[in-house]
């Protein structure tokens, strides 16, 4: 079924599209679009959310949950016939702003795991969900199709596919549902528990 992307803030569009017309900031982009010879459009935007307290989001210590904050939209660049690289804004207290142009396996794994979702048999809108902790970033396919897209926790039947490369242990590309998915992140960061130490020996009589 096809993906309901949101549509991107105005102006963080309007930045991003100034940024590929400036010789300036092309210049200082990615080898792709600095080699790149022809028309550059800005296709796909995604809201970029953090999820933040992983680690401590140990219910049985009484932890607050994990919670979420919007902190841009990327841009994936069309160059020909493919992606060669994103367009990351960010919010400033004059308004969304271009951050910067970057290339590398992300871009090609975001592509990916879009078209992958358009396969999926229900309707889903697709968010980015960075992991700081596990330096891991997620295509998040949030089941509410019309809820504003710069806010709102992942769902506990939300999908979220890791994207290439994803940490050990965890395979890229393969949707998983957020209630299977979180405790496992949650029990990375989690310590182990210190060794129980054997009770001393009484002393002889």
């Amino acid at each position: 079924m096809p993906l309901h992307v949101p549509p991107a803030p105005a102006p963080a569009l309007r930045s991003v599209l100034a940024a590929l017309g400036s010789p300036t900031a092309l210049a200082a982009g990615t080898p792709a679009l600095r080699a790149f010879q022809g028309p550059l459009t800005a296709e796909l935007p995604l809201p970029v959310h953090v999820l933040d307290r992983l680690g401590m989001a140990q219910p049985a210590l009484g932890a607050r949950p994990p919670r979420t904050r919007l902190t841009g939209w990327r841009f994936l660049i069309r160059g020909g016939d493919r992606h060669i690289a994103a367009a990351d804004t960010r919010l400033t207290p004059d308004g969304w702003v271009f951050s910067h142009f970057f290339e590398g396996p992300y871009v090609a794994a975001t592509e990916r795991a879009l078209r992958q979702a358009e396969s999926l048999a229900k309707n889903y809108q697709p968010r980015l969900l960075s992991v700081p902790e596990l330096y891991m970033l997620t295509l998040w396919l949030h089941g509410s199709v019309g809820a504003d897209a710069s806010a709102g926790l992942p769902a506990a039947a939300d999908l979220l596919v890791p994207l290439a490369p994803a940490p050990p242990g965890i395979a890229a590309y393969r949707p998983h549902p957020v209630s299977e998915l979180l405790p496992v992140m949650t029990h990375r960061l989690t310590p182990p528990a210190p060794p129980v130490r054997p009770p001393l020996a009484a002393p002889a009589a």
